[in-house]
């Protein structure tokens, strides 16, 4: 991992998400009316939610869960009703606190929510990862490196989402760019399926893990691809 391109475009992220962002997004994560383009991102997040979580055991009891890049906690509520102990972590204090709010009593207890690093090694080990839209502003390498120092503490599987290079999304971004740099999110970083796969399966610390299901969820402007690795 390059570490001045990862703190970078961290720093990028958690200033997006904590100031510039925040307001847009606990309505986008809400059951608020939205305009049309927005309407589609709220459909593909929630079918791309849908999607991993049917990739893990509907019976969790037992099992710890990360999910790294929680935003607004709707995928650890789900976890936790299926028995889950879910550790959520986000870079944003305001989007964590937003999920702390929101949190439904029967399953408060099962949530640790936190703000910061998802490769904090203090926050243990896990049986699973689940990285929804998390490192899609990463360079493919750093992503890469991220994923394997969460495989390191991770038994049993990565689920995890990339932004496809396609020219739908090269369009999108395009347009983006035309909105003033204060408004903007941080660069999206379209990744080539096979790029990723190889490089994970040339990557020491993914020795034994395994490529599994593969899901690509297009829904107007929300354009991603879930990728699942299974330990062998």
């Amino acid at each position: 991992m390059n570490e001045n391109t990862y703190q970078e475009r961290r720093g990028q992220i958690e200033n997006y998400f904590d100031r510039t962002a925040a307001a847009a997004w606990e309505k986008l994560t809400s059951d608020a009316p939205l305009g049309r383009v927005r309407a589609t991102v709220r459909a593909g997040r929630d079918n791309m939610r849908a999607t991993l979580l049917s990739w893990l055991p509907p019976d969790l009891h037992g099992k710890r869960i990360l999910d790294a890049g929680c935003g607004t906690g709707a995928l650890s509520v789900e976890a936790a009703r299926r028995g889950a102990e879910v550790v959520a972590i986000d870079l944003s204090p305001t989007l964590v606190e937003l999920a702390r709010n929101r949190l439904p009593p029967d399953v408060a207890s099962r949530i640790d929510f936190r703000s910061g690093d998802m490769l904090d090694a203090a926050l243990g080990k896990f049986d699973h990862v689940v990285a929804m839209d998390s490192i899609i502003h990463y360079r493919t390498e750093d992503a890469v490196s991220a994923l394997a120092k969460l495989a390191e503490r991770t038994s049993s599987s990565i689920l995890f989402t990339f932004a496809p290079r396609t020219p739908l999304l090269a369009f999108m971004i395009a347009v983006g760019r035309i909105f003033p740099r204060g408004n903007r999110a941080p660069w999206l970083e379209p990744m080539a399926e096979e790029r990723i796969a190889s490089l994970m399966a040339q990557h020491a610390s993914l020795a034994l893990w395994n490529r599994g299901r593969t899901q690509r969820i297009s829904s107007g402007f929300y354009q991603s691809q879930a990728m699942e690795w299974q330990t062998s």
